[in-house]
């Protein structure tokens, strides 16, 4: 049986996880009465919710043609730029890549991410323009832009001659010419078999393969997964790891060796060479590190990695309210839930404060960064969350540097000229402006990712919702100056209870409420956004004083209050300032002081004035 080792690649919401769905149902992986959910590789519930793809993922078909099988192990990668860590290392154990782009949209700065880091390890690609049956469909257009982003990566002239499949992965069909309207997937299966080279792995050669992908199991402890470069494994076999440099890390058995089949791990007796498998029964073995024979004693040389470009603080909850919600408060489980996600992913790192109660974290994004804190919550952690700051670095020349994006906006016309300018003040500087069809504008910034901290929430309310904007680390540069914050104050709570709508309806003048009538607050609670650059404090707590009078007509009706605005985890965590933190529970997102006394407050404030 022939092997062929592939990845996807995508931007978020262009078809990836259908189109595997699909792969699954025609290779005869899911039996005809078995029900399956859709987009089954979004094993994850904020997968699902999201519609994005946060972990990288092993599946394999198999697919049998003219009386050969062929066993196709498939990788479902991200498509964010938060979650490149994953990427960079996936890649290394597959042979070519599949890029998939949207008919209408043609290729996005995370596919741009994910192609060149493929393209520099020397895949070849196979392009499958998808959902070529939307009425916007512009399948000529979109190969010229995948061919002219082939040409700015560098490709090879063997590179750039690629395989084009025009596809519906919604459908399940596939074709070489853009006019296909039905049919199966054959076509894409028969490409994978004659372009994708089988894996160049030597059968005969010592055990060795790296770690790529870490998981835990409760039972078998952590589980690596890689492809093997040479040798076989079989089971209860002597292993060690070896890191980086060659050091050795621990030595242990193979207790277990499992192979993928469909969407299920599956144990097996023995591996070859060029099969992804995962391993359990080393304890100290993390991602990078290679698994080999007790003989072996060079490494294999791992990809280095990004490094992160972002980091904000994760303590204990301090607020009043703290413990009722959330059964996980203390600083010690904090540190062991974030200690553990930092050892299956190499692209966050985590520092102690001094006084121990607060971890920094530092992460690729506000993404990467939101999807754990979401993780944290869900699994009923209660923690107090800083706003995100960009880490500097000194520069070659002694100047300090900051990380900068680009920046793809995707706007209506009549829009264009507002994120320009909003842009401009966030010291973003345009390299790129065109037409792209249908009344909208393709608008390309180079930016320092300080500015881009909460503009998301503005984009959207600048562009009546419509635009589209996508980002991308792009290099460490020379520090911009100074950039404007949130332009308004805050109202915040003077006194601890139960919000009463009597008094919300006389703050309504004052600005946008955060919090509804009967909501419980607490002193140094963010309860809105002031209308004036300052800060207000303010009493939502006051009740009307009752009289044995009534006001003649009508003055005494029901109060009609306008619905407050309520932030997800991400708005909340870009809309606050330095001296703000978010109080994330299981049930709540709170806003709050860092101080919630107001005395102290005005300390800290002449404080910081001073120095």
């Amino acid at each position: 049986m022939s092997l062929r080792n592939v990845a996807i690649i995508a931007h978020v919401d262009h078809g990836k996880t259908t189109l595997v769905d699909q792969l699954f149902r025609q290779s005869g992986t899911f039996r005809d009465n078995q029900r399956v959910e859709e987009r089954a590789m979004d094993s994850n519930d904020l997968e699902k919710e999201r519609g994005i793809t946060i972990l990288a993922k092993c599946t394999s078909v198999e697919w049998e043609h003219d009386g050969a099988t062929t066993h196709i192990n498939i990788v479902d990668t991200p498509g964010h730029a938060d979650f490149g860590a994953e990427v960079e290392r996936i890649l290394s154990m597959v042979d070519g890549v599949i890029l998939l782009v949207d008919a209408a949209e043609g290729p996005m700065p995370q596919t741009k991410f994910v192609t060149g880091k493929a393209l520099a390890l020397g895949l070849r690609p196979i392009v499958v323009v998808n959902k070529i049956d939307r009425p916007d469909a512009r399948p000529a257009e979109v190969l010229d832009e995948c061919f002219e982003l082939f040409l700015s990566l560098d490709a090879t002239d063997e590179q750039l001659d690629f395989p084009t499949l025009y596809a519906s992965g919604r459908a399940g069909y596939a074709g070489l010419t853009d006019d296909v309207r039905s049919g199966d997937l054959a076509p894409l299966f028969q490409t994978i078999v004659d372009h994708v080279p089988a894996p160049d792995a030597n059968p005969e050669g010592p055990f060795r393969m790296i770690g790529v992908l870490l998981d835990r199991d409760p039972f078998l402890g952590r589980i690596l997964t890689g492809r093997i470069e040479s040798g076989r494994l079989e089971v209860n076999a002597p292993i060690k790891a070896l890191d980086v440099e060659g050091r050795q890390v621990e030595e242990g058995r193979a207790t277990k060796v499992f192979a993928y089949r469909g969407l299920e791990r599956v144990a097996v007796e023995r591996a070859q060479a060029g099969d992804i498998v995962a391993i359990a029964g080393l304890t100290k073995a993390t991602v990078s590190n290679t698994i080999c024979e007790p003989a072996v004693t060079r490494a294999i040389a791992a990809r280095p990695i990004d490094p992160p470009t972002l980091a904000m603080s994760f303590a204990v909850n301090d607020s009043p309210y703290a413990g009722r919600d959330g059964d996980k408060v203390q600083s010690r489980v904090i540190r062991d839930r974030l200690e553990r996600e930092a050892e299956g992913n190499v692209a966050i790192r985590i520092t102690e404060s001094a006084d121990k109660d607060a971890f920094e974290v530092a992460g690729r994004g506000e993404l990467q960064l939101g999807v754990l804190i979401e993780t944290m919550r869900r699994e009923g952690f209660e923690l107090s969350i800083s706003r995100p700051r960009v880490l500097f670095r000194d520069g070659p020349n002694g100047g300090r540097e900051e990380p900068y994006e680009t920046v793809v906006v995707d706007v209506d016309d009549e829009y264009a000229g507002t994120v320009v300018e909003k842009m401009a003040q966030r010291k973003g500087e345009m390299t790129d402006m065109r037409p792209s069809g249908g009344g909208k504008t393709r608008l390309t910034f180079s930016a320092p990712s300080r500015g881009l901290i909460g503009y998301h929430g503005e984009f959207l309310s600048d562009t009546r919702g419509t635009g589209i904007m996508n980002r991308l680390f792009e290099k460490y540069g020379p520090w911009k100056g100074p950039i404007q914050g949130r332009q308004n104050g805050v109202l915040i709570s003077m006194e601890q209870g139960d919000a009463v709508a009597y008094a919300l309806n006389a703050l309504e003048e004052r600005g946008i409420l955060f919090i509804a009538p009967g909501e419980k607050l607490y002193e140094g609670m963010i309860i809105g956004e002031n209308a004036k650059p300052q800060d207000l404090e303010v009493n939502p707590l006051k009740s009307k004083q009752l009289t044995n009078f009534r006001a003649s007509g009508g003055k005494d009706d029901a109060i009609r209050l306008t619905p407050p605005k309520r932030m997800t985890l991400e708005q909340a965590i870009a809309y606050i300032q330095d001296d703000e933190l978010v109080e994330v529970t299981p049930r709540s997102i709170r806003l709050r002081k860092r101080y919630l006394d107001p005395h102290e407050r005005k300390r800290q404030s002449r404080k910081a004035e001073a120095a």
